[in-house]
């Protein structure tokens, strides 16, 4: 009988390294070569090819793979009709949604799409940008970038529509932004046939449970400390926690240990507040997984 597999699609380019980072964290291993576009992984029950994100919502949808992860954008840009199975919250450098824009020199008389009628924008988002002017009622040329689409502005088109993360690319080439398209998340996509398969759906659930609690864990530490049983309401007062601190009895008498998960750019100003409270023993730790 021949054993079930999960064909996924990967993302190549800007997304591969912050992907393969993440599956790591959420307990997949995957090895990529230089030399192939099909990395291997230790859950033998995975089928993996590398694509640039822009593909996988096509082939996703034809079913040629059962699942993938990719930008919402190109879902968007192709109108994919495939399951959302989980919206993952990450990009190449930060977990905050990227942003497609429409931008212009920064010393450019345009200040709105209006101002663009009759002239020529340059994107990898063509259809998502068709749509945007036409919604507005403006007639431009619309043309495909194949890259270094910052630099094309103005010597070749008027105006651009470019994925930004930070922005500091767009300001670099000293142009502006007017207006905002869409913001973009990474999506978990999957095929509707896969999905409807018992086995495949199930799979997909665990793979997007683990990656989310990943991501979760993402900018949070856990908190460890011992305190005297007179001093843990005022402990519990400085506390933040994602619900209820943990505690319990120590063997020493008249203390207890208190345990939490808590943001890790609030622990430098909470770790003195707790040791001035009377905590002791404190340990700071870093976690892997957080699932709700």
């Amino acid at each position: 009988m021949k054993k079930n597999k999960l064909r996924i699609g990967l993302p190549k380019g800007s997304l591969q390294d912050s992907t393969v980072a993440l599956l790591k964290k959420a307990g997949y291993c995957i090895n990529v070569s230089s030399r192939s576009y099909f990395p291997t992984v230790d859950d033998p029950d995975w089928e993996c090819i590398l694509l640039r994100a822009q593909e996988i919502p096509v082939y996703v949808q034809k079913g040629v793979l059962d699942c993938g992860i990719t930008g919402a954008d190109w879902v968007l840009e192709h109108e994919a009709a495939v399951v959302m199975v989980a919206e993952l919250m990450y990009a190449k450098q930060t977990l905050t949604p990227v942003r497609w824009v429409l931008a212009v020199p920064e010393k450019s008389s345009i200040q709105c799409a209006q101002d663009l009628q009759g002239k020529r924008v340059a994107t990898e988002l063509v259809q998502v940008t068709k749509r945007y002017f036409e919604k507005h009622g403006v007639r431009v040329d619309v043309e495909f970038s194949w890259g270094a689409t910052e630099a094309k502005v103005p010597e070749l088109v008027d105006a651009i529509v470019e994925l930004t993360e930070t922005g500091s690319s767009l300001r670099a080439h000293n142009l502006k932004i007017i207006d905002t398209l869409c913001r973009s998340t990474t999506q978990f996509i999957a095929y509707q046939g896969a999905w409807d398969d018992t086995w495949k759906r199930e799979k997909m659930q665990n793979i997007a449970m683990l990656v989310q609690g990943a991501l979760q864990a993402e900018e949070k530490v856990g908190l460890k400390m011992n305190v005297a049983k007179d001093h843990l309401e005022k402990i519990i007062g400085i506390l933040p926690a994602l619900r209820n601190p943990t505690v319990s009895e120590l063997s020493r008498p008249g203390w207890i240990a208190v345990e939490i998960v808590t943001d890790e750019k609030a622990v430098r100003a909470l770790i003195p507040q707790l040791k001035k409270a009377g905590a002791e023993g404190i340990i700071e730790y870093p976690l892997t997984k957080v699932i709700p």
